[in-house]
């Protein structure tokens, strides 16, 4: 079953339909629940638990992406059509599953609740894995410029959502060189997360931690879902891009 089976069929017998809070904090719970029974698990010499839990965080993952993105959409006072053909082209939705996802969107968009408290949960979920985060609001990044342009009250969203999911100012700005600036005018140190005047070992450094942290198998590991790995390889072929542009400049 893909992970939108998952999300819609819900998981550990809770269910779409009740509130999007609940929702998602039912899956908190439930990582918490798995995590204690693999703790309990390993002491006894045994690994039940891990698979149920890697599967909770992924489907934790894929309903943050559906009510953050909701909500950024509606940010700037409408939601585009464009903006719902994004989602759903970058995140692999099967036909016969647009009209619920589509039902879970429209559910969020409509529900009363800030963004902040859902932002706030999927960043105690992945506190250790700040990659994932990073992933997330590359997902959001993706859908804000899907129309055309990106609204400054969408800007200030994604600036707010980074700062709660637990990231710099200097790591915001870092994530908008490069998902919003053209390939060609990004600063390719500014989406190495490094100074100009950082010597060529640091910046050497910067960049295998960058290319570690983000590996596509790390990410999944780490609870994203495949359907969401397209964002990963993007990503890695940037950093790529931006060490291989910095190396060329410093003639390494």
């Amino acid at each position: 079953m893909s992970i939108w089976g998952k999300v819609i069929g819900g998981v550990a017998g809770f269910a779409m339909g009740g509130p999007l809070g609940a929702l998602i904090g039912g899956v908190a719970g439930h990582m918490y629940d798995q995590k204690k029974d693999e703790e309990e698990a390993l002491l006894a010499g045994g690994h039940a638990g891990a698979d149920a839990q890697n599967e909770a965080r992924q489907v934790a993952f894929t309903q943050a992406v559906i009510v953050l993105a909701a909500k950024m959409a509606k940010s700037d006072g409408a939601v585009s059509k464009d903006e719902i053909r994004a989602f759903r082209r970058m995140f692999h939705v099967p036909p016969e599953d647009e009209a619920a996802v589509g039902k879970l969107f429209d559910e969020a968009r409509r529900d009363a609740t800030g963004y902040e408290p859902y932002a706030e949960q999927i960043a105690m979920m992945f506190a250790r894995e700040p990659a994932v985060l990073e992933e997330l609001l590359a997902a959001l990044f993706h859908i804000a410029k899907a129309d055309g342009s990106v609204h400054p009250a969408e800007l200030e969203f994604l600036r707010r959502t980074a700062l709660i999911f637990g990231f710099t100012s200097q790591g915001f700005e870092r994530l908008k060189a490069m998902h919003l600036d053209e390939p060609k005018k990004a600063d390719p140190y500014d989406i190495l997360g490094v100074k100009r005047t950082d010597t060529d070992a640091d910046i050497k450094k910067a960049y295998r931690r960058l290319i570690r942290e983000n590996h596509p198998d790390k990410l999944m590991a780490d609870g994203m879902p495949q359907e969401f790995i397209d964002l990963a390889n993007d990503k890695m072929a940037a950093i790529n891009a931006a060490y291989d542009q910095v190396k060329k400049e410093r003639k390494l």
